[in-house]
C-alpha cells in the first residue's frame, strides 16, 4: 500500500508541474516541466534501444515541442499521453531519417572503372557487370539498362515504358540501393 502512495505523489507532482506550466508557460515553469520529464523522456528512448546521448538529444527535441506547442493541448489531464505521443512521434521520425540515408553509386562516375574491369590481365572479359544485372530483378535490370547503358532520360523511359516517370525514378533509386554494396571502391 506504501508503494501506490509514492506513484499517487509522483503522478500529483507530474500533474501540478505541467499545469503550471500550461496556465503560464515561463521559463520558471517551463524548468520544472524540463526536470520532471526529461528523465522519463531519456528512459522512454533508451529502452527503445538510443545510446544516452540520442535519447537526451531526442528528449530536447520533445520538450523543444512541448515548449512550443503548449497552446494545443486542451484537457489538462492529457498532458501526459500528449507528451509521450509527441516523444513515439519524434522517435518515428528519427527512425524514418535513418532509413532514408542510402549510400548510393553514382554511375556516371564508374564507368571508367567499369571498362577498366572489362579486360583482365590474361585477358579474359570479366563478367562483373552480367553478375550485378542479376543482383536485380527484370522490371529493375530493363530500367537501369535503359537509363545507363542507352542512356535514356527517365521522362523517356516513362514514355518508352509507359510507367509513370516515379516509378522510373524508384526503380533506379531502388536499385542503385542494391547495387551500392557491390559497386564500392574496393
Amino acid at each position: 500500500m506504501h508503494n501506490h502512495s509514492a506513484v499517487d505523489g509522483r503522478v500529483a507532482r507530474e500533474a501540478d508541474v505541467a499545469d503550471k506550466f500550461l496556465d503560464a508557460p515561463d521559463g520558471d515553469s517551463f524548468a520544472d516541466l524540463f526536470g520532471t520529464f526529461s528523465p522519463q523522456l531519456v528512459a522512454f528512448f533508451r529502452a527503445r534501444g538510443c545510446e544516452l546521448c540520442l535519447a537526451e538529444d531526442l528528449a530536447q527535441e520533445v520538450m523543444l515541442t512541448v515548449y512550443r506547442k503548449a497552446a494545443q493541448v486542451r484537457d489538462h489531464g492529457l498532458f501526459r499521453a500528449w507528451l509521450f505521443k509527441i516523444a513515439r512521434n519524434t522517435l518515428c521520425r528519427h527512425y524514418g531519417k535513418q532509413t532514408r540515408e542510402v549510400e548510393t553509386v553514382n554511375f556516371e562516375e564508374t564507368t571508367d572503372g567499369l571498362a577498366a574491369a572489362s579486360v583482365k590481365a590474361s585477358g579474359v572479359p570479366a563478367f562483373e557487370f552480367l553478375h550485378w544485372m542479376a543482383l536485380l530483378d527484370s522490371g529493375e535490370r530493363e530500367i537501369m539498362k535503359l537509363r545507363f547503358i542507352e542512356q535514356l532520360e527517365y521522362h523517356e523511359i516513362a514514355t518508352a515504358r509507359q510507367l509513370p516517370i516515379g516509378t522510373v525514378q524508384w526503380r533506379v533509386f531502388n536499385a542503385k540501393k542494391k547495387l551500392a554494396p557491390h559497386l564500392a571502391p574496393r
